[in-house]
């Protein structure tokens, strides 16, 4: 018998929000982000419909900074990672599941520039933020773990 298993999860989608970013107990940063990928559907007369399917992603370590750092809403990114299933019990005694994807890689896609047509800024795009800090165009940048 075949112990192998395989848990591997690619997206490519849009930031629907702004990452969250905050620390565990240990110290360790973690990125909190939700992709938006969207999926085609035949209705019932047969035409194809896209319709949005959301995804939530969290970014561990050293990566989680970067990935903060240069994301925003609106944001094209790339993720390479694993799902991981959660299970717990709330206050009032009901069982809670959930999966979620662990991102072990991931890859800014848009150009400098392009996020903000999608209502993003960030310091990939060139110009400046909210604050009126001057932002670098560095390209496409990737973060791997």
């Amino acid at each position: 018998m075949s112990y192998f298993s395989i848990n591997r999860v690619v997206l490519v989608g849009r930031l629907t929000r702004d990452p969250e970013i905050r620390s565990l107990p240990s110290g360790t940063g973690v990125c909190g982000l939700r992709i938006a990928c969207n999926g085609g559907r035949r209705d019932e007369d047969g035409d194809i419909r896209e319709r949005p399917n959301y995804f939530d992603v969290s970014v561990y370590g050293a990566q989680a900074d970067t990935v903060g750092r240069y994301t925003r809403k609106g944001t094209r990114v790339g993720v390479d990672g694993r799902l991981e299933w959660r299970e717990w019990e709330t206050d009032d005694h009901q069982r809670r599941q959930a999966v979620s994807i662990v991102a072990e890689r991931v890859q800014f896609l848009d150009r400098p520039g392009e996020s903000q047509a999608h209502g993003a800024t960030s310091e990939l795009d060139g110009g400046e933020d909210a604050d009126g800090r001057e932002l670098v165009g560095a390209g496409e940048l990737e973060v791997t773990f």
